[in-house]
């Protein structure tokens, strides 16, 4: 039962799966903010590309 107790013990002080938890949570709010990024980036990049396409098109009606 002492054994046990001990363990339990030992178990409870043991922070390297807290550690590694972290880190994980810390990659994975990594990994949204950079699709985040990269989806308005690209949707972005979408609306000029085709404001330039439109514009060499049809030049009268362009905007810019």
């Amino acid at each position: 039962m002492k054994a046990l107790m001990l363990g339990v013990k030992r178990f409870l002080r043991d922070e390297e799966g807290v550690t590694a938890i972290e880190y994980g949570l810390i990659a994975a709010l990594i990994a949204v903010v950079l699709i985040v990024g990269a989806t308005a980036a690209g949707t972005a990049l979408n609306t000029l590309f085709n404001n330039i396409g439109t514009c060499i098109s049809n030049p009268p009606g362009c905007p810019y």
